[in-house]
């Protein structure tokens, strides 16, 4: 059947109707009923007995997952599951030889016949029913198997191939953490600790974790600084941490007089938890070992053996390769993060106008891209304002930016020009000395005229088109002084626009990422922007900048984004 592991219920079920539960009631022997997801809907007295559970631990739960086991106490794979397969295809089945784990964690062998079953209101149900074999008192714990042992080797690959594919589809360390804590918690182990080796050689006690009930609980004052490894300590964890072997633990082993601080701290751990048996792996990567997997069992009556490391070792091998990259993608993200805030300029001051800057990365890039703003002064006074968008998401795509924008600086200070000449010299410099390919933009400058007027003037380069939105609330796009984007090769006239700015109005120039989405046109995310940004003309221009950010950029939006906003005043 379907659902997570003996986890709550997606929605608290509907109360099973009366005549349903009369029904199964007036069953000679213990049954119960699942929807169509697999859950149990209805349950009777028989059943609870036999299962050990309560009706309200049964009801709203998948009843595969919460049952069903192999014959060593293990959780029973759908792909093995002849129930499942018969449930799924609606026809009656028996079977004369299975397991099922009551509520006591003991292990009852059943025989069981199932067949669908109306559920009242048109819902078609399954219904269950269970015998014990040779009766309930043949319940055994798992470990009175003597076949009981390593997780039977289907079940371990199957594992290990859920564990590779959880642990490399993501690139943050604590997400990576908390997925290894969900594949080894409870299936494994009572608890889990992870013990880290920081870049500054120090130990961090990161994840203390403990299944509780149907969740997991973490210990956050167990957590924390640890002392340092000690270099030839024989203790299991000091052995883990240096990368040496895999080893088991428990109480005994470090109720010694300790040999160093790791040891007093793995006593503390033992004592606060319970663990009575554990198992401790080094977490290595290819080029360093950065830490050490603990698994501790508490109420589980089964102990750790030597045959369950190299399941442990496999995992834990897998977690230092998916943490180890996630350690260097931060880093990664760290250095571009840092490159990136060096290139975003300072905004002059200039009398009677505000102006503000925003710039968001692509969220799933190296935390840099070609996207930027810019705003100084020019030589004769005027205020030269710019927006762009270099091809690419990447430190590459970065030094780009960083050579166009360096580029049109001195252009636009060296040459009194119009904002289309000083785009047509930078188009003609890009293809030969800097290493960007295409990419669009805005120039425009802005002054203030003799009498108190602020304009605007402004050559587009295959850029989205400012957009202009007055005291009142009136927003309009700047679309005139269109032309092609840079790096093409073709050499077209470009042309000027002008807009004189009204009194208290703001001019937004923002890039594509804040206008796009995956399954919607560029018209749709304009006129979004437009939207939003006349709603919220009447607030400061900081909280307009925040706002039209949050509203307007979509949440599967992979590009950056560079907004710069400028207001005129008010006048008097």
């Amino acid at each position: 059947m379907a659902g997570p592991e003996d986890t709550a219920p997606r929605g608290e079920p509907a109360a099973p109707a009366a005549a349903l539960t009369a029904a199964l009631e007036a069953i000679g022997t213990a049954a119960y009923v699942v929807d169509e997801e697999g859950r149990v809907i209805a349950v009777n007295a028989r059943a609870e007995q036999l299962l050990v559970r309560p009706a309200e631990r049964l009801l709203g739960r998948d009843a595969h997952d919460l049952l069903h086991r192999d014959a060593h106490g293990h959780p029973l794979p759908r792909s093995q599951c002849r129930m499942r397969q018969a449930f799924h295809d609606r026809r009656t089945a028996q079977a004369d030889e299975d397991y099922f784990e009551r509520g006591d964690r003991m292990l009852l062998p059943v025989s069981w016949v199932i067949t669908p079953y109306d559920a009242g209101d048109r819902e078609a149900g399954t219904l269950v029913l269970l015998h014990a074999r040779q009766g309930p008192e043949t319940a055994r714990r798992p470990d009175m198997d003597t076949a009981a042992g390593p997780m039977p080797e289907l079940q371990r690959l199957a594992l290990l191939a859920e564990t590779t594919a959880r642990l490399t589809s993501t690139l943050d360390v604590e997400e990576t953490l908390r997925r290894l804590t969900e594949l080894v918690v409870p299936r494994l182990a009572d608890w889990v600790v992870v013990d880290l080796i920081t870049e500054r050689d120090e130990v961090w006690r990161t994840a203390v974790v403990h299944a509780e009930g149907d969740g997991l609980v973490r210990h956050e004052d167990l957590q924390g600084p640890m002392p340092p490894v000690p270099a030839r300590s024989p203790m299991p964890l000091s052995r883990a941490l240096r990368g040496v072997a895999s080893a088991l633990a428990g109480p005994r082993t470090y109720q010694r007089a300790p040999d160093s601080g790791i040891a007093v701290e793995q006593r503390r751990l033992f004592e606060a938890t319970g663990i009575r048996s554990a198992v401790i792996a080094p977490i290595r990567s290819t080029r360093a070992v950065l830490g050490a997997l603990t698994l501790g069992r508490a109420k589980d009556p089964v102990d750790f053996t030597t045959a369950d490391l190299p399941l442990i070792e496999d995992i834990a091998r897998r977690a230092g390769l998916a943490l180890d990259n996630a350690r260097l993608y931060q880093r990664q993200r760290k250095v571009a993060e840092t490159m990136q805030n060096h290139l975003l300029p300072q905004l002059p001051q200039v009398p009677g106008l505000e102006m503000t800057a925003r710039y968001l990365p692509a969220p799933d890039a190296s935390q840099v891209g070609g996207d930027w703003y810019d705003a100084f002064s020019l030589s004769d006074g005027a205020t030269a304002l710019a927006v762009g968008d270099v091809v690419g998401h990447d430190l590459e795509a970065a030094a780009g930016m960083a050579q166009l924008r360096n580029m049109l600086r001195a252009y636009a200070w060296a040459h009194k020009e119009p904002p289309s000449r000083i785009v047509d010299r930078l188009d003609e410099a890009i293809m030969h000395i800097t290493d960007v390919s295409m990419a669009t933009m805005i120039f425009a400058r802005i002054e203030e005229r003799d009498d108190g007027h602020w304009e605007l003037s402004w050559t587009n380069a295959g850029h989205p088109p400012p957009l202009l939105i007055s005291h009142d609330g009136l927003a309009r796009f700047l679309t005139d002084g269109h032309g092609i984007l840079l790096g093409t090769g073709v050499r077209t006239p470009r042309t000027d626009a002008s807009a004189v700015l009204p009194p208290g109005s703001t001019l937004l120039l923002y890039t594509d990422g804040l206008i796009e989405a995956p399954g919607h046109t560029l018209d749709d995310g304009l006129h979004s922007l437009s939207r939003h940004a006349a709603s919220l003309a009447h607030r400061p221009l900081a909280s307009l900048t925040d706002q039209v950010l949050r509203r307007v950029r979509h949440d599967r939006n992979d590009d950056d984004v560079a907004l710069l906003a400028v207001r005129a005043p008010t006048g008097t």
